[in-house]
């Protein structure tokens, strides 16, 4: 597997995985094709730097969105993830794992001191992986819970 950068010729092959992926989660995603067009237009433009795809073999795994210009409700900037799905096929085998710490690595090379992420307050899944992976609770919006986790490493007092 490897992930790389997106480019614009993977738009098509986002529309499907992501419908296909969200099949199951009707509240919490757009549902027709051109919403999701725009959606991957708009990650694209909001951080193309950071917005990455795994691969294996040719066939796409899975996608993050990361956004390092974002910036937070009290204006300071963050890694926002703004998106990260893995194909049903592929689920349960690492890879959002590899994704997510791919998104990570890029909000450190960007000097960014906190991730936040938003996940839907039904999707247990999504929930359990953000909260393995250190991201807490920080907040809720409607049917909107915020996760956080800090991107600074801590050194060990001796």
């Amino acid at each position: 597997m490897r992930i790389r950068r997106v480019k614009k010729s993977d738009l098509p092959t986002f529309v499907i995985a992501y419908l296909y992926t969200y099949s199951s989660l009707p509240d919490y995603h757009y549902s027709h094709p051109r919403d999701v067009k725009n959606y991957f237009k708009w990650l694209l433009k909001r951080d193309p730097q950071g917005f990455f795809v795994a691969e294996e073999d040719g066939e796409v795994l899975g996608f993050v969105g990361s956004d390092a210009r974002w910036e937070d409700f009290w204006g300071h900037k963050v890694l926002e993830i703004h998106e990260i799905f893995v194909v049903p096929s592929s689920q349960g085998k690492g890879i959002g794992t590899k994704l997510m710490e791919k998104a990570l690595a890029y909000g450190r090379s960007k000097k960014r001191k906190l991730a936040e992420l938003w996940v839907g307050e039904k999707n247990i899944r999504a929930q359990r992986f953000y909260e393995k992976l250190g991201f807490t609770r920080d907040g809720k919006w409607g049917k909107w819970i915020r996760y956080t986790k800090p991107l600074e490493e801590k050194l060990e007092k001796s």
